[in-house]
């Protein structure tokens, strides 16, 4: 006879078996940003309930930035910190970091030597910072490599993402279909996800706002320093109405709604303002509190992060075998 707990697992595991997969990322590189939130952590909560979801840590992508050790450890924390804020539920997702699953390196490798330089030089990171006259390093030239490896080995249906990363699921899918063609069904090929009124949240200065950029609003920033952001944001306005500040403040209230009160307050560009910090102040307060309760205790945050590696890690071994045998490595 089973008990109660392994009716339950066993049900659960049924229950993922028939979920469809949704998988993203996110780098340990800095604070979120509400662009962060909008764009893709919230739909990736979202997803808990109706998908199996892989949330992954990239550190090992985190490196073309992040250099110094403990800032990367203390990045990687806080990410834990700010998914637990949000509500992921470690018994519904598994959430887990990059470094804990070699396989991500390993598959990575094979994936180079099935794609071609010319076709990664079409790369958006890469013929940006060409464009810069930057010195490239092989990290970043290879970029879309690794997070083809990240996306493949877990078999997603859906790759929530913002618009500026649906390049990266297209190569994913070229290269899965490509090693497929070369050494047989393999790979499923993902689809990226995108909410269009979502696809490119913008910044304090009016561009996609990005931490490259300086111009976010932190996710749980504390209320001055909204405060602070939100008196920054530029004020191209178009009769009368501050478009950036309006682009932003539909993200917390109804657009029709705020139309009415923009269009009443034509021109007041400040006390406009002053509405959508006390707005985002409404909708950060509760996630900054819920933080700094799981920030008391790190140890138990991390062991989630770590049970999930473990859970991870036998997924990607399971694919890495059928991999190795798909191209003749596999001799015993």
């Amino acid at each position: 006879m089973w008990t109660r707990s392994q009716k339950e697992g066993f049900y659960a595991k049924i229950t993922r078996m028939n979920k469809k997969i949704s998988l993203s990322g996110i780098q340990p590189s800095g604070r979120p940003h509400i662009g962060n939130y909008f764009g893709m952590m919230k739909q990736l909560i979202s997803h808990q309930e109706e998908f199996d979801v892989y949330a992954l840590i990239v550190d090992y992508h985190a490196m073309k930035s992040v250099r110094n050790p403990a800032e990367m450890k203390e990045n990687i924390i806080n990410v834990v910190l700010d998914y637990l804020a949000l509500g992921l539920d470690s018994k519904k997702v598994t959430f887990f970091k990059q470094s804990d699953v070699s396989e991500h390196t390993e598959l990575c490798w094979i994936f180079d030597t099935i794609t071609t330089m010319p076709y990664l030089m079409r790369a958006h990171a890469f013929k940006d910072a060409q464009a810069k006259n930057k010195e490239i390093d092989v990290g970043t030239f290879n970029y879309p490599v690794l997070m083809a490896a990240d996306i493949l080995l877990y078999n997603p249906d859906i790759i929530p993402v913002g618009a500026d990363q649906k390049q990266h699921v297209e190569i994913s899918r070229n290269i899965a279909e490509k090693f497929n063609n070369t050494f047989g069904e393999t790979f499923k090929l993902p689809e990226a996800m995108i909410m269009k009124e979502m696809a490119v949240i913008p910044g304090t200065d009016g561009r996609k706002m990005s931490k490259s950029y300086n111009n976010t609003i932190p996710l749980f920033a504390e209320y001055e320093e909204i405060k602070k952001c939100v008196m920054s944001i530029v004020t191209d306005s178009g009769g009368g109405i501050p478009q950036n500040v309006f682009a932003i403040h539909k993200l917390f209230r109804n657009e029709n709604e705020l139309k009415k009160i923009y269009e009443e307050k034509a021109g007041k560009y400040k006390e406009l303002k002053e509405m959508l910090i006390e707005d985002l102040e409404k909708f950060i307060a509760p996630l900054r509190e819920r933080r700094k309760e799981f920030a008391k205790d790190i140890p138990k945050a991390l062991a989630v992060l770590r049970e999930g590696g473990e859970k991870a890690k036998k997924v990607a071994s399971k694919k890495m075998d059928e991999i190795r045998e798909k191209i003749g490595v596999k001799v015993y």
